[in-house]
């Protein structure tokens, strides 16, 4: 039986992404270990921050090996290519993926090199507890945590025994950057201006 509407779903069900993949409604989910987590759309002020980061990355990757995509980019937390075993499909607002084995026509399968996610009310739980703990486990280098309303921008580096640390949050006034991506440089003040 099709699935054309996301209330014919068990909402404390467990799906995998070979379920996902049958789902034909047009609301956007992400499965977190299994679980559905539905996703409203984004703010205007959201948008205007993931577009800018769109071009800094975009450009500075031209003609790079590594590519950067954006929402909505399904990405498989996985560690298996069998889709009835993969319960993790997540759609960061942008990712930057250098293994280009990792591409398949559906997006991503297995950890990008660096997540960008932007924080929205009712999300920051979400992208800062467990996106933080997936994100962590299946290996992605670099996540940042981008706060639209504190105008920071929290960088969070996986050291060598696989756990996260963070450095020191970037404010407007500073430049970032990342090894991952040797030609970006963010002014933070111009990714915040309205």
């Amino acid at each position: 039986m099709p699935i054309t509407s996301i209330d014919q779903l068990d909402p404390n069900g467990t799906y995998t992404y070979a379920d996902y993949l049958l789902w034909q409604f047009s609301e956007r989910v992400e499965l977190l270990r299994g679980k559905i987590r539905q996703m409203s759309a984004p703010s205007v002020k959201h948008q205007r921050i993931s577009i800018r980061f769109s071009r800094l990355f975009a450009n500075a990757l031209w003609k790079d090996t590594c590519q950067v995509f954006a929402a909505p980019f399904d990405v498989r937390l996985t560690r298996t290519r069998e889709d009835m075993n993969v319960t993790t499909v997540v759609q960061p607002d942008l990712c930057v993926i250098c293994d280009r084995s990792k591409l398949d026509d559906r997006g991503c399968n297995g950890a990008p090199d660096l997540i960008v996610e932007i924080l929205s009310p009712g999300n920051s739980r979400i992208e800062m507890r467990d996106k933080f703990e997936l994100y962590q486990e299946a290996g992605v280098l670099e996540y940042w945590i981008v706060s639209p309303t504190e105008k920071t921008i929290q960088v969070w580096k996986l050291n060598e025994q696989g756990y996260y640390i963070g450095l020191p949050p970037v404010v407007e006034g500073d430049l970032l950057g990342t090894s991952i991506v040797p030609n970006l440089e963010v002014n933070v003040t111009e990714v915040f201006e309205d």
